[in-house]
């Protein structure tokens, strides 16, 4: 195999190394082409373009593949819960038992969040979408630890990335019980990480609490599910403001903002909508799948198929069975999700949807799995961003570590050319 590319232009012939990657990926290095050249290259999207080299996760789209640091998804979901994931993702390996039990006493002692902070909670009205409180509220953190971290310093990386992982459950926690108007609760220290996150969401004043594990095993495996999927819109998001020199909580802000948006995190959001709006028009499966089919027909089916993925999402695989499972416990009786079963059914089953691989991917079932659980449409994108936080710190970390440049694009103009100023009584 070459170790290089060539690019011939106007009879001159241009040397490009390839490199290679350990899951045997190549990439042809541009950074001296336009040097050497003049030339750039276009890429919109950047959907053929590598930004970075990085060790954190492998996907391969057309295998079904995901891996978190070589663990396969898979083995992950099965074997670990979401804080050995997440200091997985951050550290490179995964932790032995002092190492993690460390790790979560080190969150519990920073989860207190500034009694100030709820004054700008306050400020919002109960219409606020949340994902646009929670990015607030995030950004309003940088005011409290107004510290920036030294990189270098293995100690003040830690304590960063501690504070931040104690610190945004408690607002997503805020973020929802401002949404149905609950008192707002700190937690308990003696729970563990992510039952202490589904206290902080669901506990009712004057009620017990009430532990349901299947409810909690799921809410794990989907954190896990989502915590880092290589260079998607967000987390290329975080790197680049990262690349700056802008601080954690400033570039996990500008993540969340990405994510917002419905082509990327808002996508389980779009599967409930799309539900609710097949309800709302009589609950006809059959009928949308037909629309589903019809080119001519502006309507397209929600949560199946992949952008990425090219066979089944390795992700839903796994989450199925734990929706089946929260739905069996909870007995859930509602319509939207016996449409939701009917439009799975029918897509495994018809050849048309089997041929092109448009399976249900991880935001149909997370979709149905967090509207059984009682959790609103609006706070969808919200859990996404809870468990994809590890991931964020991560890919910020390692972009700050490797002291990667600042991120900017070239572009190819394509606006008028030079023109002569026009005074405005002549215009």
């Amino acid at each position: 195999m070459s170790d290089s590319a060539f690019l011939e232009y106007k009879g001159e012939k241009y040397e490009l190394p390839v490199i290679e990657g350990t899951e045997k990926e190549l990439a042809v290095d541009i950074k001296a082409l336009r040097g050497q050249s003049g030339i750039i290259t276009i890429d919109p999207g950047y959907k053929n373009t590598g930004s970075c080299k990085s060790a954190i996760t492998f996907l391969d789209g057309e295998k079904g593949v995901l891996r978190y640091r070589g663990y396969s998804i898979e083995d992950l979901a099965e074997k670990a819960d979401f804080l050995e994931v997440a200091y997985l993702l951050i550290f490179g390996e995964l932790p032995n038992t002092d190492q993690l039990e460390k790790f979560h006493n080190d969150i519990k002692a920073e989860s207190h969040v500034d009694e100030e902070m709820k004054k700008i909670l306050d400020g919002f009205p109960k219409s606020a979408h949340p994902m646009g409180v929670l990015s607030s509220l995030t950004s309003a953190l940088i005011a409290f630890n107004p510290s920036s971290v030294n990189v270098s310093s293995e100690d003040e990386m830690y304590h960063a990335i501690v504070r931040i992982l104690a610190k945004f459950p408690v607002l997503v926690a805020w973020t929802m019980r401002k949404k149905k108007g609950l008192p707002l609760d700190y937690g308990d220290d003696n729970l563990g990480y992510v039952e202490n996150i589904y206290k902080m969401m669901f506990k009712k004043p004057n009620k017990e609490y009430q532990k349901n594990q299947i409810i909690i095993d799921a809410l794990d495996k989907l954190l896990i599910l989502h915590a880092d999927h290589e260079q998607n819109c967000s987390t290329s998001t975080v790197r680049i403001v990262g690349s700056s020199h802008a601080g954690l909580f400033a570039s996990l802000s500008a993540g969340i903002s990405a994510l917002w948006g419905p082509l990327h995190g808002g996508a389980n959001q779009a599967v409930l909508e799309m539900l609710e709006a097949i309800a709302a028009d009589g609950g006809d499966t059959k009928k949308y799948m037909a629309k589903a089919k019809d080119k001519s027909d502006p309507f397209r089916l929600m949560g199946f198929g992949h952008r990425v993925y090219k066979n089944f999402d390795p992700r839903a695989r796994i989450i199925k069975k734990a929706a089946d499972e929260v739905l069996g416990d909870l007995g859930v009786d509602d319509p939207i999700l016996d449409i939701a079963k009917g439009l799975e059914k029918e897509a495994l089953e018809d050849q048309y949807f089997v041929d092109r691989k448009l399976y249900p991917n991880v935001d149909f079932y997370s979709g149905i799995i967090y509207r059984a659980m009682g959790i609103p449409v609006e706070m969808f994108t919200v859990m996404f961003a809870l468990g994809r936080l590890p991931g964020w710190i991560a890919q910020w970390k390692e972009m700050r570590v490797n002291g990667e440049p600042i991120g900017r694009p070239r572009q190819v103009y394509v606006g008028e050319n030079h023109r002569a100023f026009v005074d405005l009584d002549k215009r």
